[in-house]
């Protein structure tokens, strides 16, 4: 699957604390356009997937081309990733936008999650999506390496 180029998109939750958790993700994947519905496979474990299952909601932040550097910060792990980038939650929500990094957001509540290996496929119901861009060209991700639409 490392030869097989994906969008990226970074996966974004409030903790029941109030507390942002967000990270990077490529497996991702549109399900059904009635009722709109998309999939994100989480690892298990993730603090993030935590989030997203205690809220029972979340953001799909999809990064424009020069939005690898907010996904390398989301990859990393870093603890201060939400102090590093612009962010902010409109009411209604399903989790903090990068209002800078990403063309796209979709707000989505959990519809149900299917437990696979070290993963947790989770089903978004999309509430609705965000445009920040006219004429977006996504961040790419394939060969193990990030790149740009030509």
């Amino acid at each position: 699957m490392a030869t097989f180029p994906t969008g990226v998109g970074v996966i974004t939750a409030l903790a029941g604390d109030g507390r942002a958790w967000g990270m990077t993700c490529t497996s991702l994947c549109s399900v059904t356009l009635r009722p709109p519905t998309l999939l994100a496979c989480l690892r298990r474990g993730s603090p993030t997937l935590d989030a997203v299952l205690a809220s029972d909601a979340f953001a799909l932040n999809l990064l424009h081309e020069d939005g690898r550097p907010t996904a390398e910060l989301f990859a990393s792990g870093a603890v201060d990733r939400f102090a590093r980038v612009a962010w902010d939650v409109p009411a209604g929500g399903g989790g903090p936008h990068l209002v800078e990094a990403a063309h796209a957001v979709a707000d989505c509540r959990v519809a149900r999650t299917q437990v696979v290996g070290d993963h947790v496929v989770v089903f978004g119901e999309v509430s609705r999506v965000t445009r920040r861009q006219e004429a977006p060209r996504p961040l790419l991700y394939g060969l193990r390496g990030y790149g740009r639409w030509a």
